[in-house]
């Protein structure tokens, strides 16, 4: 039976020719990538070992178990990687996983429905959740201004949009866009 699984990191591709791996982690301390244990793929197929070996340009640079080569390190590109949950910390009753956000329902602050969230962004200038709209992908900033209520429960969030998330473009963005004045 597979475990609960929560998203942790993805594999982005090999560094040398020794099966060493770089690997974008989203838990909130990087190097404890390896602390939960093994790591599993994302339908829990595979599990792998390893250790940290260094960190660069904001990955960590890791070594898998049985991984001694660039062609096998090639191989795990793109590949998600993923703990059980109950090795995880608690949460306080206030907190949440990102993982625990994607497929939630977003609504607006009267109700309207807006979308579902797809994935959760953490580019370094602060985290933005993607939410898929009738009308296509919106990023709104993770922030408690603009995401007001989370409730993983209810599998909602409602969503108080910063001024101008939600309009169009006007043409004078356009004319920017294309050099115009």
């Amino acid at each position: 039976m597979v475990p609960d699984l929560v998203f942790v990191g993805v594999v982005t591709g090999a560094r040398g020719l020794k099966g060493e791996l770089r690997v974008k982690t989203f838990t909130a301390e990087p190097d404890t990538l390896f602390d939960y244990g093994p790591l599993y793929n994302e339908d829990g197929s595979q599990t792998f070992g390893g250790k940290i070996t260094g960190h660069a340009k904001g990955q960590l640079l890791a070594r898998f178990d049985g991984i001694g080569d660039r062609t096998g390190a090639d191989s795990l590109k793109g590949v998600k990687l993923f703990v059980p949950r109950d090795v995880l910390p608690k949460l306080d009753e206030d907190e949440f996983y990102y993982a625990d956000l994607i497929g939630l329902k977003a609504e607006l602050m009267d109700g309207t429905p807006f979308g579902t969230i797809h994935w959760v962004f953490d580019a370094g200038a602060g985290v933005s959740l993607e939410v898929n709209t009738a009308e296509g992908s919106v990023l709104v900033p993770f922030t408690k201004s603009a995401v007001p209520v989370v409730d993983t429960t209810e599998g909602k969030v409602v969503i108080d949009p910063p001024d101008g998330l939600l309009e169009p473009p006007g043409p004078e963005a356009s004319d920017d866009a294309n050099g115009s004045t």
